[in-house]
């Protein structure tokens, strides 16, 4: 029998901020996703609106490598040629690509550092809802850092090994310790968080011409 969805409709409006164009060259582009904005067009109607077109409007020459979630901000590379997507692509696909997220969770986590080793798949009765399967999920790894807690939250880095869909949302509520402001995972603690308490704070990769590894940061806005 099928079972309604728990989650709320999803409504879509994006914030109507300037491009924050964190480096540009001729073979790639990194900007600062703002939060609430789709990466890519969405499949339904009223979701056109979102950062490659706005980028496109400015470089028309950007290319999609890879996405962050529509509500989390912060570093995301573009390509220039073919030929730099290509090589991006396999930056990612091949895990050499580094990144590192900041987070804010619910309540305080004790331990100061760790690594969540979780199989991670589609809860297809609940899409877009992602859950642990460790019969049909796809290997995912997370390391996790402290920074700060307090007595209600606790601030961590977050560094995946693994890109699967909502991994870092689906691991941290493995912990008992959900992103706040996750709308999807975490509902409860949306009053007083207006968005998802992720932020994609570095990006490091071989460049696509020159082959040097850099690094691209965006502070936390929270």
């Amino acid at each position: 029998m099928h079972r309604p969805s728990l989650i709320p409709d999803f409504a879509y409006d994006p914030p109507d901020t300037p491009l924050q164009i964190l480096h540009e060259d001729a073979a790639v582009i990194v900007v600062d996703k703002p939060a609430g904005l789709l990466t890519v067009p969405g499949k339904l109607e009223g979701r056109q609106d979102c950062l490659i077109t706005r980028l496109k409007a400015a470089r028309w020459d950007a290319l999609t490598v890879h996405r962050l979630d529509c509500d989390t901000s912060g570093v995301i590379i573009f390509a220039r040629t073919k030929q730099a997507q290509g090589f991006l692509g396999q930056e990612f696909e091949n895990r050499r690509a580094k990144k590192t997220y900041i987070a804010r969770l619910k309540g305080r986590l004790e331990q100061d550092s760790g690594t969540i080793d979780l199989p991670v798949g589609s809860d297809w009765e609940y899409r877009p809802r992602q859950k642990v399967d460790p019969v049909n999920g796809r290997p995912a790894v997370t390391d996790w850092q402290v920074i700060d807690r307090t007595d209600t939250e606790t601030r961590v880095h977050l560094t995946p090994h693994t890109g699967r869909s909502h991994q870092l949302r689906v691991h941290m509520l493995s912990l008992g310790h959900p992103i706040l402001g996750d709308q999807i995972y975490a509902p409860e603690t949306l009053p007083g968080h207006p968005r998802l308490m992720l932020h994609a704070e570095t990006l490091a990769l071989h460049h696509p011409t020159t082959g040097a590894w850099v690094s691209f940061t965006a502070p936390a806005p929270f």
